[in-house]
């Protein structure tokens, strides 16, 4: 069947809280009848099933992510939901200081094995519900990392990041759930899939390439992977051919695809709709860099937002975000130099 990430995501809930009744989801307004099912859908009707285990909390991001946390250690699988990402600020502590750190610090005594969701994206919401904050949390040991740009990326990793024994961070773009009716977002990306009806996963840690090539390698993950691959599609027309990765998983990042891909390119280009300075493309690049200089015919380059807050304006907006044609531009202008 067709589906969305937010339809997807809704189905591999369902199905891992039906096969193991230690998986329960806890956060703000997810199971309201008659509610929108979270932020953005997600959840919508699942308390018809599974009414006890759709825990409605308060206002208190600090209280869904420490309840989360005893739950995990005490043989629960929590799945904890925030409505937008920017508010997994108000639980740095849970998140940082014991959610990633608790197995360590107990000598692998202890598990923890919470699902963390996450929306990220900018969408006319201003600087402090638009932020991209995969860099905050890949400097954060202990935090498996995953950013699906399909429906069926997004499911499987779900039922992987539910049977993992660590936690798992997962960021969902608001503009790729394909939410419909009252939720549906303005600038929204057909970013849906055919879900199989059987069970399936797709392991943490293994990035896909979307679109193969020789020419130079492109790297994105959510929104930034379906701009690079329009970007792609303009450059086949001038002869350039783009090879586009997307990693799928930030942390642990698939370094063997990644590296495979910029050895037979010899170039890289790296998008990120966040800020440039310390983000996901500074530490993309700096392992390539690392591993093979001397297979880099040109110089790892980045395209990124300014480093500047969201803006709210939607006429900055599209100037802060890269576009697909600020992509191709980038690209055409690192093949023709080098």
């Amino acid at each position: 069947m067709r589906m969305g990430i937010a339809e997807a995501l809704r189905k591999a809930i369902h199905d891992e809280m039906e096969r193991d009744k230690s998986v329960f989801c806890i956060g703000e307004d997810i199971g309201i009848p008659g509610g929108y099912g979270g932020a953005f859908t997600v959840t919508l009707g699942l308390e018809k099933d599974f009414r006890e285990r759709i825990i409605d909390t308060p206002i208190s991001e600090a209280g869904i992510f420490g309840a989360a946390c005893g739950a995990a250690i005490m043989g629960m699988r929590p799945i904890a939901d925030v409505q937008y990402g920017d508010f997994l600020f108000c639980a740095m502590d849970q998140v940082v200081d014991q959610i990633a750190k608790l197995r360590y610090m107990s000598g692998g005594k202890l598990k923890v094995p919470v699902v963390m969701r996450a929306p990220v994206g900018v969408t006319g919401r201003g600087a402090q519900h638009s932020q991209n904050l995969e860099s905050y949390f890949m400097s954060c040991p202990g935090i498996k990392i995953v950013a699906p740009a399909t429906a069926y990326d997004a499911a499987g990793l779900l039922k992987s990041a539910v049977r993992d024994d660590d936690p798992v961070l997962m960021f969902e773009h608001k503009l790729l759930y394909g939410s419909k009716g009252i939720r549906a977002e303005s600038g929204s990306i057909d970013a849906s899939s055919d879900i199989p009806e059987d069970d399936y996963t797709v392991p943490i840690g293994r990035g896909i390439i979307r679109r193969e090539g020789q020419d130079i390698t492109v790297i994105g993950s959510l929104l930034m992977m379906h701009f690079s691959l329009q970007a792609s599609q303009m450059l086949e027309g001038v002869g350039i051919s783009c090879e586009v990765i997307d990693p799928r998983t930030l942390w642990p990042l698939d370094l063997e695809l990644i590296l495979g891909s910029v050895k037979k390119t010899g170039r890289v280009v790296i998008v990120e709709e966040s800020p440039k300075q310390g983000g996901v493309g500074a530490e993309i690049g700096m392992q390539i860099a690392e591993n093979i200089p001397d297979y880099l015919l040109a110089p790892v380059t980045r395209v990124a937002a300014p480093n500047t807050p969201a803006p709210f304006s939607p006429t900055l907006e599209k100037l802060y975000v890269p576009q697909p044609e600020r992509i191709a531009d980038t690209i055409k202008r690192l093949i023709e130099e080098y």
